[in-house]
């Protein structure tokens, strides 16, 4: 796909290396599209060097090749990442005094807009005007995220990282291609952000943790990396994420999107109560989170003290089947997705033993990764299978199998979810 990446001037500018080094991984031809200010933070000759084309910022560079034109005609998508306060207004006002305005008004394809800039101009009326503006006109705006920005500031406002940005763009891309129509225009444009605009997704992460008294407690050894990078893929595919987050490693729901809920939960009996709720409106129901499958029968008041050299004895119960509740409990046209981490043993193998709890479970996929020697949890990488039904009751086909980083099998697997879901009306 020819992709034109428009650079604003603000210190967010960074931040465009790493995507234009992600789109040209993913066999994309980019080309870079600097403001004057943005040169002041990041030179021409890293953006030429990551591209492998020319950088210009002045309409009158080339101009027997039309530039001013041809660049927005030939874009099959249009990126403005990041986007200042400055240069969402002329966008919305429809100006063209530099290359990058001028390409934006030329262009057809679709348009995404990455905002980033301090809390206060982004809560500016203005700009929030501005943002209406272009939404109504078909522009796909990424909302920023909330983050430590310039100084001392924090707030809403920082640029999401280059991996969302590059999803939320792909899946526009895909929804929101148009044939006809002047740039800002919304002729002919779709309004879709993504494969699953306007759908409600629950997403569930991390481990849950069973107390056994005051201080101690059993869990797993769940990052939650993969449930919040499921959150992260669905939001820029268009959807409203609730993350429903049991224990995670710290930092990661600091750089969730602003526009995702979050609901902290600690045991599994949270964990279903809290799915049950949001699964009442949700469309589609992912349950990424470790689950214990076992708690304490009895919950001590006090420490536990140890007792000379003798050792303890703790009876477990078992804790619900949240993922099968949620199947029995489902409403007509939800979605659900599992997920399963097995290993095998002398009797059957890790897969077997994946296909026979998505036969049980009930879920319309369930994704499975085999954990044997340390092979999933905590890593950044990560390999899966995605079973759904076959053509008969009992019947389980491999719909995919799945590797990369936890961030690329995220958006594989929204996407898959998007080819399989029927068209329901979303709850207003």
């Amino acid at each position: 796909m020819r992709i034109v990446l428009g650079v604003a001037g603000g210190i967010a500018a960074y931040k465009s290396a790493h995507v234009i080094r992600r789109l040209r991984e993913l066999g994309h031809t980019v080309t870079v599209v600097p403001t004057a200010d943005a040169l002041k933070f990041v030179g021409a000759p890293t953006f030429e060097a990551l591209s492998g084309q020319p950088v210009t910022t002045d309409v009158f560079d080339e101009v027997d090749k039309v530039n001013h034109v041809r660049i927005g005609h030939e874009a099959e998508l249009l990126i403005v990442a990041p986007a200042t306060a400055n240069t969402i207004a002329k966008i919305a006002a429809g100006l063209a005094d530099d290359l990058l305005t001028a390409s934006v008004l030329t262009t057809t394809a679709p348009i995404v807009v990455a905002p980033a800039m301090h809390t206060e101009m982004w809560h500016n009326p203005a700009t929030v005007a501005n943002i209406a503006t272009l939404r109504e006109r078909g522009v796909h705006v990424l909302d920023p995220a909330v983050g430590r920005l310039t100084g001392p500031d924090s707030g809403p406002g920082r640029l999401p990282e280059p991996e969302e940005i590059v999803a939320f763009a792909l899946a526009a891309a895909e929804g929101g291609t148009t044939e006809t129509g002047t740039a800002g225009s919304g002729t002919d444009r779709t309004d879709s952000a993504g494969s699953l605009s306007g759908k409600r997704v629950v997403v569930s992460a991390g481990g849950t943790r069973e107390a056994l008294d005051p201080v101690r407690f059993l869990g797993n050894r769940s990052s939650g990396k993969q449930g919040i990078a499921l959150a992260r893929a669905a939001f820029a595919a268009g959807a409203r994420v609730e993350l429903v987050a049991a224990h995670v490693d710290s930092g990661l729901l600091a750089d969730l999107p602003a526009g995702i809920t979050v609901t902290p939960i600690e045991s599994t009996l949270d964990l279903q109560a809290a799915m049950a709720t949001a699964a009442e409106h949700a469309d589609i129901i992912i349950m990424a989170a470790a689950v214990a499958d076992f708690r304490p029968a009895r919950l001590a008041d006090a420490k536990l003290k140890k007792s000379g050299d003798e050792g303890m004895s703790i009876e477990l119960v078992q804790n619900p089947d949240v993922l099968a509740g949620l199947v029995a409990d489902r409403r007509p046209g939800q979605f659900i997705v599992g997920f399963a981490a097995e290993t095998g043993d002398a009797a059957h193998s890790a897969h077997e033993y994946a296909e026979a709890k998505f036969r049980r479970k009930g879920a319309d996929l369930l994704v499975f990764n085999d954990v044997s020697a340390d092979r999933a949890f905590g890593h950044d990488v990560t390999e899966v299978v995605i079973l759904a039904a076959g053509d008969g009751a009992s019947d389980v086909v491999d719909a995919a199998t799945l590797a990369g980083t936890k961030d690329d099998v995220a958006q594989k697997v929204v996407a898959e979810i998007a080819r399989r879901i029927t068209p329901v009306e979303s709850t207003p």
